[in-house]
């Protein structure tokens, strides 16, 4: 398989999955809509966004929630999202829809988009601080998003909440919060991974 992904973009969630599950799978960076060996990165979305995972036969998953839970099922093993059928399986898919819609598409696109109107960016802005409020209740005093173990869920939060720091958010106005991400920038995949995609984006710069 080859995950399609820009460094410290949404795909970062992806990439931590692959290594946590221990899959072999390829990264491949995209660059201004180009793959890694000068492709038209629209011939593999047609979407021209990340992440993009490629099958071994050749079909092409391009949302985050179903690219995240294929990868966990195909290492049942490591946990990464609860059996099918559970109840947690469906708090599973209720936590990734909730990140990607309500946190990522209408809070975080709205603030990095280039195309996106001043008015709506300041709007955006002003709804980090209630969204990160509204994560910080949804996660309590836990230290995972759903059971008691690391999920792709936890992949993708960390990945968000990267962004909320890169904006400048005090997360110590929610302790448990900022604990939960402290925690898991420690986790050796997440170490791995954001360690790659940071080397990538100072290879972009030099």
């Amino acid at each position: 398989m080859e995950l399609f992904a820009s460094p410290m973009a949404c795909s970062l969630a992806s990439h931590i999955a692959v290594i946590e599950a221990g899959l072999p799978v390829k990264v491949r960076f995209v660059e201004n809509k180009k793959t890694d060996d000068g492709g038209d990165f629209f011939a593999v979305s047609p979407y021209g966004y990340v992440p993009a995972l490629k099958l071994d036969d050749g079909r092409i998953l391009n949302e985050g929630a179903s690219v995240l839970q294929y990868l966990a099922d195909r290492k049942p093993d490591a946990g990464l999202a609860p059996a099918w059928g559970s109840e947690e399986r469906y708090q599973l898919i209720d936590t990734l829809h909730y990140l990607g819609t309500e946190v990522h598409k209408r809070v975080f696109y709205n603030i990095f988009s280039t195309t996106v109107p001043a008015e709506a960016k300041k709007a955006a802005m002003a709804e980090l601080d209630p969204t990160l409020a509204a994560i910080a209740r949804r996660l309590g005093d836990r230290e995972t998003l759903v059971g008691n173990s690391f999920t792709v869920a936890d992949a993708y939060l960390v990945t968000l909440l990267n962004w909320a720091v890169f904006l400048k958010a005090d997360l110590a106005k929610w302790p448990a919060l900022r604990a939960y991400h402290r925690k898991h920038l420690q986790r050796p995949s997440v170490v791995r991974a954001m360690g790659v995609e940071m080397e990538e984006r100072k290879r972009r710069a030099a």
